[in-house]
């Protein structure tokens, strides 16, 4: 990577891109595009991924290249005010399925998976595309002279980047890439061209802790506003881990929480920001109060794990208000709760802040809910989080108990394209195997739906017509893409 980019540009290859639906009156559907067409150029221009589309469909006059039934053909038309072009794609991406990652981090989840699990979980991936479209971090250590030209003439902003530690020697030890490029200079070149860049750190035990991680979060200080984030990330760790770390103890937990806080009255003072934020694990791990809704400043980087608690919290606190209006309501639905019981399964990391919801939830509604957490024995019990949860790990921990009218699962167990866990599992057979409805749940009013028959993710074993579909819209299950 060099700032004037002096290299031999090679012509683009022709890929195309299938078009899975034309939006009702878009520029698209005026120009007579159908599902099926594969989309080869617009206004001129290859396109390899959505990201061409839009940027060089960005103008008043578009002429599309595409490919119907194997035919060549072309449509051109004038966008109108505020129109959309309209184009939903089957895969985000024409050329390739998902860019492959080159390093071997120790504290990389893809290779601690357990055996025998489904292919696309054994796949890392590192797309800086994605990281643009969906918020994925990714290292930008497998980047051409095209990609980084790229970045700077479509404005790709803001990047989501995994940087781990500033120091080079240090980095390339994280990476296990002795070929990694010096992360600040990438840094700098991106910041010296506008683009905005979330940072995360995730820090593992006599790896980039200490020194290493207050040099990272200091050398990313000194690039905001162009950085203008850092995440503080634990490792996880599953039982399959072969590199002989370790995750942080209690101790060392609070050590970072009190690093980072006093990072962050430093950055407050000198940036007028936090700017550095440890993730919600720091504070279940150590029983520390979260901080306010406030804390966080708007910032959308729940996926990786900052701010999802006090989200759900947030949340409780609207629904309870609900709560409470509905029960001073004559025949309202609240009302004929009580006595009604449920469980509600989670991994162990949440659970005690689910339970005092829970609770809460008992006193307003004189419901009886019960709260389980469930072991992850797949992967071990170090892996901690709802979203890495075994179907069969449930389904044995859940047998035999008394479950109460329904059970409740965390829906983003199941944020697959094809409603699954991680294990192959389902939502339907673990009703069928609990001989129970299941709900999929993100917060206690999608438990107050469940109740009153407002919860549309709902899977009963004696109705399996209904099948819905638990995916989060834009989620960030990479196997979507493959």
């Amino acid at each position: 990577m060099t700032a004037d980019l002096p290299f031999h540009e090679t012509e683009p290859k022709v890929y195309a891109g299938v078009v899975r639906a034309v939006e009702p009156e878009s520029l698209a559907a005026e120009l007579g595009l159908r599902a099926g067409d594969e989309v080869l150029a617009v206004n001129g221009h290859p396109v390899e991924d959505v990201i061409d589309v839009q940027f060089y469909a960005a103008e008043d006059e578009v002429a599309i290249a595409f490919q119907r039934a194997g035919r060549p053909a072309s449509a051109a038309g004038r966008r109108s005010s505020g129109q959309p072009l309209g184009l939903e794609f089957t895969h985000p991406t024409f050329d390739i399925d998902i860019r492959r990652c080159n390093n071997l981090c120790p504290f990389c989840f893809v290779l601690q998976t357990a055996p025998r699990m489904r292919r696309t979980l054994y796949i890392k991936d590192d797309d800086y595309r994605y990281s643009f479209l969906y918020g994925h971090f990714v290292t930008l250590t497998n980047l051409s002279e095209r990609d980084w030209r790229r970045i700077d003439e479509q404005r790709l902003s803001p990047l989501y980047i995994s940087v781990h530690s500033t120091d080079l020697a240090n980095r390339r030890a994280c990476l296990a890439n002795q070929a990694a490029p010096d992360i600040l200079a990438q840094l700098r070149w991106l910041a010296e061209r506008g683009i905005a860049m979330h940072t995360q750190l995730v820090v593992t035990p006599g790896l980039n802790d200490g020194p290493y991680l207050e040099k990272s979060v200091r050398d990313l200080m000194g690039l905001y506003p162009a950085v203008q984030t850092v995440s503080v990330v634990p490792v996880g760790l599953t039982k399959h881990h072969k590199y002989g770390r370790r995750p942080h103890t209690v101790a060392e937990a609070r050590a970072v929480l009190a690093a980072v806080a006093g990072w962050q009255a430093e950055c407050l003072e000198r940036l007028g920001a936090r700017f550095v934020y440890p993730t919600d694990e720091w504070f279940l791990q150590t029983e520390t109060r979260l901080p306010p809704k406030k804390y966080y400043a708007g910032l959308a980087l729940q996926e990786n794990g900052l701010g999802q608690v006090r989200d759900f919290l947030e949340e409780w606190r609207r629904s309870k208000r609900e709560l409470k209006v509905l029960g001073l309501q004559r025949g309202s639905p609240a009302r004929k709760l009580a006595g009604r019981a449920a469980t509600l399964a989670t991994a162990t990391l949440f659970a005690p802040t689910l339970a005092k919801a829970a609770r809460e939830f008992d006193e307003l509604a004189g419901t009886r809910l019960n709260v389980v957490p469930v072991l992850n024995e797949r992967l071990g019990s170090t892996i901690t989080v709802a979203g890495l949860l075994m179907g069969q790990d449930l389904i044995a921990q859940l047998a035999g108990r008394d479950l109460g009218d329904f059970v409740v699962l965390p829906r983003v167990m199941f944020d697959h394209p094809d409603g699954i866990s991680l294990d192959d599992v389902p939502p339907l057979a673990i009703a069928r195997a609990l001989g129970r409805p299941v709900f999929l749940a993100d917060a206690l009013g999608d438990v107050l739906d469940a109740f009153t028959g407002r919860n549309a993710l709902a899977f009963d074993p004696a109705r399996p017509e209904a099948a819905p579909q638990p995916l989060k819209a834009g989620g960030w299950a990479v196997e979507k893409y493959l």
